[in-house]
Parts: structure tokens; sequence; C-alpha cells
């Protein structure tokens, strides 16, 4: 038997976005190991976010949706993070409620 958590109510209508700090990033690939559809290595070495059409988004502060069924891994990946370097924020106030300048 399966057991399935409640995403609380306030978490399902609340958008956020994720984006990461290139000048933090130390190449490690925890977050593409953890959400390789939002994260992914570049040959520079260093993490960036895809957009929904999978494509790399290179420009600096560049962010992208985190889908509600991969935000555990993004919040995971923000975490462990050894650069400190993925925030996550909601889109309409953009307050960072997982990473380093959370609250």
């Amino acid at each position: 038997m399966t057991v399935q958590h409640e995403v609380p109510t306030e978490a399902v209508g609340e958008a956020l976005e994720v984006w990461i700090d290139q000048d933090l990033c130390t190449g490690d690939g925890i977050c593409a190991q953890y959400a390789p559809e939002v994260f992914e290595l570049d040959i520079d070495g260093l993490a960036y976010v895809k957009s929904t059409d999978d494509e790399l988004l290179q420009n600096p502060g560049a962010t992208t949706p985190v889908p509600l069924p991969l935000l555990s891994d993004v919040v995971d990946s923000a975490k462990e993070c050894p650069g400190d370097c993925i925030h996550v924020r909601r889109v309409s106030d953009r307050v960072e409620v997982y990473g380093p300048d959370a609250e």
C-alpha cells in the first residue's frame, strides 16, 4: 500500500520560481541529480536552470517555474547545495522561501 502525503493547501496555489547564482555555484551537480528536469550542468561546469521547454537558461538571474510535482526535489537541491546558490521564491512577491536568503 502506498502512502500519499497531502500537499499543504497554501502551497498548492502558490506559484514558485527558482534561479541559481552562478557566482556561488561549485559545480557539484547535486541539483541536477535531485531534479534533472529543472537543473543542468553546462560545459563551463556550472549549474543552470532549464526552461519549461528544456532549454538551458544562461542569463544571470534567469528563473524558471517550479513544477509542483518537483517541489520537494527542488527544495532538497537548495538545502543540499554546497555553494548555497539555489534560490526558490514566490512569483507573487519575489520573497525567497527556500535557499540561503529564506527567512
